[in-house]
């Protein structure tokens, strides 16, 4: 009976298709004083979950995740990886998560992570740091944590209220704080007690400054024309040069030498020490993040005597979303993942609407949007959205909510909640340029009378 227990546990575990890894990643590098649970780290090392990695004050520890991302800790640090559980099936269940315990730490984000960055936690004694498909940097002690972003961006808060150190996934709300790369010289530092982080310049604390990286950490580097930045490993000398020999002696000038009798040289000295040769670490080339998906949108018809602002057989037909006038569509790059709690205020930042008869046999009319609000509850998957169009003396307050699916699309069904509904809705959500958002809108005002338009919104 035991033995068909086993067994039955065993095929259901098959049957989930996770993959719970025996290891979360192996150590490709390690120099100094670098423990992997209490023993000496070595290159090819097993990194299991739970295990206590340490460094001394000459330690390096450089850690290959399970799908090919980085953990590096530098000099006198103390970390874990909790957990690193790949679903090769269904990746978005992916769950990983990171623990600093002290001293400074760099993640890089692997395969995985980059599809279930909803379940990726990196948490610090004062500080959940939840990621946008990134590589940054951490310093902490027990009541500070501060944070360095090299690529893509990364969403942190302190612990209070529902961000609790035993959760997993990002924790967003009103009292996170995001960091791109793109805000260069700019850290973020949170301090046990206090309400919420703070993005400040960064100075002497910064991790990069309290611990340097070696020489031949990858960096993070731009192209030259400005592309997504990408990693690549310094070029350089060897990492360290072998030990000097002895200088030969001097001759001795105490001892005269008979002219008949020709000196016996003294031997040179022996050294029996073998040189002090340290093996470079392998040279990793990851692979470059794909660019965050940006919002493209315009009037593809010419209209109030204004030509057309945008072609729209160049948009990407496979995102395209079409309301009369106006079309909106995103770029190539990154998929968006939704993020399973907190929630964001946007702020309109601009767009365009027409009001125009539906038979188009009255002129059209550019009309002014004023007073926008767009709130997006993650956890609820829901968003609210108003603002009042304005033409001439008339005013009319357009209000909408509805859903909000994983991949950042979001929309309404008009007429469900007439109070709440009174214009449709199709829009996206995107974390380039910091994050923003855009939809299309369209409502009857009256019995001759359309309006049409696109919103565009940031922080």
């Amino acid at each position: 009976m035991l033995r068909q227990t086993f067994i039955i546990i065993g095929s259901l575990v098959l049957a989930s298709g996770q993959a719970w890894a025996a290891e979360a990643g192996k150590v490709i590098f390690a120099s100094g004083q670098a423990q992997v649970a209490g023993k000496a780290g070595a290159e090819g090392t097993p990194v299991q979950e739970g295990e206590l990695l340490s460094t001394g004050a000459d330690g390096f520890l450089y850690v290959k995740t399970a799908d090919n991302g980085l953990f590096i800790l530098r000099p006198n640090t103390q970390a874990r990886i909790v957990a690193y559980r790949i679903d090769r099936k269904q990746p978005a269940n992916t769950q990983v998560k990171l623990e600093l315990i002290s001293g400074v730490a760099r993640s890089k984000s692997g395969d995985a992570v980059k599809q279930a960055r909803q379940n990726f936690r990196f948490n610090t004694p004062v500080a959940a740091i939840g990621v946008r498909g990134t590589d940054f940097t951490v310093y902490t002690d027990q009541n500070t944590s501060r944070v360095a972003v090299l690529t893509g961006g990364v969403v942190v808060s302190g612990f209070a209220g529902g961000c609790r150190p035993e959760g997993g996934g990002p924790c967003e709300g009103m009292a996170s704080r995001e960091l791109f790369a793109a805000q260069r010289g700019q850290l973020i530092e949170v301090t046990r007690g206090a309400t919420a982080p703070q993005v400040m310049q960064s100075n002497s604390t910064a991790p990069d400054q309290v611990s340097p990286p070696r020489a031949d950490e990858p960096l993070a580097k731009k192209s030259g024309d400005g592309a997504t930045p990408s990693l690549d490993a310094r070029k350089g000398d060897s990492l360290e040069k072998l030990a000097a020999q002895h200088p030969l002696p001097l001759p001795s000038a105490t001892a005269p030498v008979s002219p008949t009798v020709p000196a016996t040289p003294e031997p040179l000295p022996v050294d029996t020490s073998s040189p002090v040769v340290e093996v470079r670490p392998p040279v990793v080339v990851p692979d470059t993040p794909a660019p965050e998906r940006a919002i493209q949108w315009g009037r593809w018809v010419a209209l109030a005597g204004s030509q057309a602002t945008i072609d729209r057989a160049s948009l990407d037909s496979s995102s395209l979303m079409l309301k009369r006038n106006y079309v909106l569509a995103r770029t190539a790059g990154a998929d968006y993942v939704l993020p399973e709690r907190g929630a964001a205020s946007f702020k309109l930042q601009g767009g365009e609407a027409l009001i125009q008869s539906e038979d188009q046999t009255m002129a059209a009319s550019f009309a002014q949007m004023r007073n926008g609000a767009l709130n997006v509850d993650f956890g609820k998957r829901t968003f609210a959205t108003s603002f009042d169009l304005e033409l001439g003396a008339e005013s009319f307050n357009m209000v909408a909510e509805g859903e909000v699916a994983r991949d950042g699309r979001f929309g309404n069904v008009q007429y469900a909640r007439p109070q709440s509904n009174n214009m449709s809705v199709d829009g996206v959500l995107s974390n380039a340029d910091g994050g923003g958002a855009a939809y299309l809108f369209q409502r009857r005002l009256d019995d001759q009378r359309i309006a049409n338009g696109v919103t565009v919104w940031g922080k």
